[in-house]
């Protein structure tokens, strides 16, 4: 009985069990009513994934269980502490661990001659995918830095137009293809070090040139895209790996989170080429004529007042933003909601793709104040 083979076929199945219930967990996602359940089909499948993975590993038994423990533990503190109003900036440095992530382990595996064995056209794709692998890590790690300080007000939200700056990401995707280039044919030698460190530093310089020449209000959009980065550079660490499951898990984010940005991209009269190109929204567009004079009158209403409109009305739609989330009036909200429907009045609440600071930012707030679902 070959024993190896059984412990293989055993990994497979749990990994496959983890990759049903992650594609369960989206599906879940998909609705505020199964949202709660698809968040528990997630930390199910995740816990499979982490079981099987400890479960088959012959080494290093106590540094894995100690990187488990402290991360862990720096997990549920941040999850504890963090407002909901920083949720959006905890999301993007959530991203860019797994960049980094993408990174440590595209230098190791490349640093591990003794670890794989290619030759000739297979070498040469594993040498491609430690370089893909390293440089999505790169713009993934450095890009969600920068969208944490902007969303933490640690540094400015107005977008970094520098002069001919789409000519520059031009320039710097040349120069990374033809680095790559040679970072193949010196890797086939033995070498290859150098040309790979040098793409990694233009990688992070891309990451922070493309995210800092975005404009604080479309950060949304942006923690959507990282995570689709984040994503792909997970599914490359799988290529490096030979892991399925990171593959897999890694193509499921990756093509959820670019699907949501084209969703977000549209519903702002955005181009979706130009959010992946970087810089987008920074431009302003042609103002029509005469939008630069007043538009209407504008007429004072106050609190009082609203309250008797609201109170007389058959049918309110309430439209919230960021406000909401700064004030914490979610609660308070939900109050009022239950006043007018208890009058008979119609509430519905519309809330836009890009509400927020962070995609579905204003439907966990609603969530949070118990509004009901099937008026959201």
């Amino acid at each position: 009985m070959d024993w190896e083979q059984i412990f293989t076929g055993a990994r497979d199945a749990a990994y496959l069990g983890s990759i049903v219930l992650f594609i369960l967990a989206l599906g879940g996602l998909s609705h505020p009513e199964t949202a709660r359940r698809g968040n528990l089909y997630g930390i199910l499948g995740m816990s499979v994934a982490l079981i099987a993975t400890l479960a088959f590993i012959t080494g290093n038994h106590v540094l894995l269980v100690g990187g488990l423990v402290a991360g862990g533990a720096t997990g549920f503190v941040l999850a504890r502490r963090v407002q909901m109003t920083q949720m959006p900036e905890l999301v993007a440095i959530l991203h860019s661990l797994v960049g980094l992530a993408a990174v440590l382990v595209g230098f190791a595996t490349f640093l591990d001659v003794d670890g794989h064995q290619y030759d000739g056209a297979e070498k040469t794709i594993h040498d491609v995918e430690i370089y893909l692998g390293i440089l999505i890590g790169a713009v993934t790690f450095s890009g969600s830095v920068i969208a944490f300080l902007k969303l933490s007000g640690r540094i400015g939200g107005k977008p970094l137009t520098l002069p001919a700056r789409h000519w520059l990401n031009l320039g710097l995707l040349i120069v990374t293809i033809v680095v790559g280039v040679i970072f193949v044919r010196q890797s086939a030698d033995g070498e290859g070090l150098q040309p790979l460190l040098i793409m990694t530093v233009i990688a992070l310089l891309f990451g922070i040139h493309m995210v800092m020449a975005i404009g604080g209000a479309d950060m949304p959009v942006v923690v959507s895209m990282l995570n689709s980065y984040s994503g792909w550079a997970a599914a490359a660490t799988g290529f490096m790996l030979n892991n399925n499951l990171l593959i897999v898990v890694g193509a499921l984010v990756g093509s959820s989170g670019a699907i949501l940005s084209y969703i977000m991209c549209r519903a702002m009269n955005r181009k979706f080429l130009a959010v992946i190109a970087g810089g987008f929204g920074s431009s302003g567009g042609k103002v029509a004529a005469g939008a630069a004079g007043e538009q209407g009158e504008a007429v004072s209403i106050t609190a009082e007042e609203t309250a008797e409109v609201m109170a007389e009305a058959r049918e309110v739609m309430i439209i919230p933003g960021y406000g909401m989330a700064v004030a914490q009036a979610q609660h308070t909200v939900n109050e009022m909601t239950k006043a007018l429907r208890g009058k008979g009045v119609n509430v519905r609440f519309g809330i836009h793709p890009v509400a927020g600071r962070m995609p579905g930012h204003m439907n966990v707030l609603l969530a949070e104040a118990k509004v009901p679902y099937d008026i959201v």
